[in-house]
């Protein structure tokens, strides 16, 4: 069985098909996937995020890709609240300090932002992802959510993973999530638990 990822981050990429690289199951349906990705199709499309919901985001890049290749599509849409910043910044995340900013510009704006807030409680904040899972043919066939509790740091610290994961501490932890194993990642990340409940259905729902 064939699936897509919707995305051209290489690092979600990773995160997912490392996710079923990991697990025990090889004889269960995750044994059978074969990944595809951006690099396996000429002119793979760009997706424009809107701004009105993670889910809403997530579904429209899983529809569009799997219209373009035909093929079952995984997609998600996650981003970072703070709720020092009323939320910021949202389903803007990757986008937070403009179009083209990089994973580091948009850790320097949401430190900046943060840089008058010296007290780690009220630095609370918290990773979100909506997965959708989509057949070219029948449409929609599940979704899946996972939600990762921390605080931001006040400096970036480690060299794993993506995104905010250099300032981003999750709850019960001292380190940063880029300073965990993608391991110790995958138990407790958004990501890791939106895809852990998309497997559910992988076993039960897809032969």
């Amino acid at each position: 069985m064939q699936i897509v990822i919707a995305t051209k981050n290489r690092g979600k990429i990773l995160e997912i098909t490392g996710f079923f690289g990991g697990l025990d199951n090889k004889e269960g349906v995750s044994g059978k996937i074969t990944w595809k990705n951006f690099q396996d199709f000429k002119d793979f499309p760009d997706v424009r995020e809107g701004t009105e919901s993670f889910l809403e985001n997530a579904i429209k890049k899983a529809r569009q890709i799997a219209g373009y290749t035909g093929i079952i599509t995984l997609a998600d849409d996650s981003g970072l609240e703070v709720d020092a910043l009323g939320g910021e910044p949202g389903v803007i995340s990757s986008v937070y300090a403009g179009p083209c900013a990089s994973d580091e510009e948009n850790r320097k704006k949401l430190l900046g932002r943060l840089k008058d807030i010296n007290d780690m409680d009220r630095r609370i904040a918290r990773f979100i992802c909506k997965m959708v899972l989509w057949d070219p043919a029948r449409g929609l066939l599940n979704t899946s959510d996972g939600v990762c509790e921390g605080r931001i740091g006040f400096a970036e610290m480690g060299e794993g993973g993506f995104g905010y994961d250099p300032i981003f501490i999750p709850a019960g932890y001292k380190k940063t999530m880029a300073q965990l194993s993608q391991q110790e990642k995958n138990m407790i990340s958004h990501r890791g638990k939106a895809l852990k409940k998309m497997m559910v259905f992988f076993e039960t729902q897809l032969h």
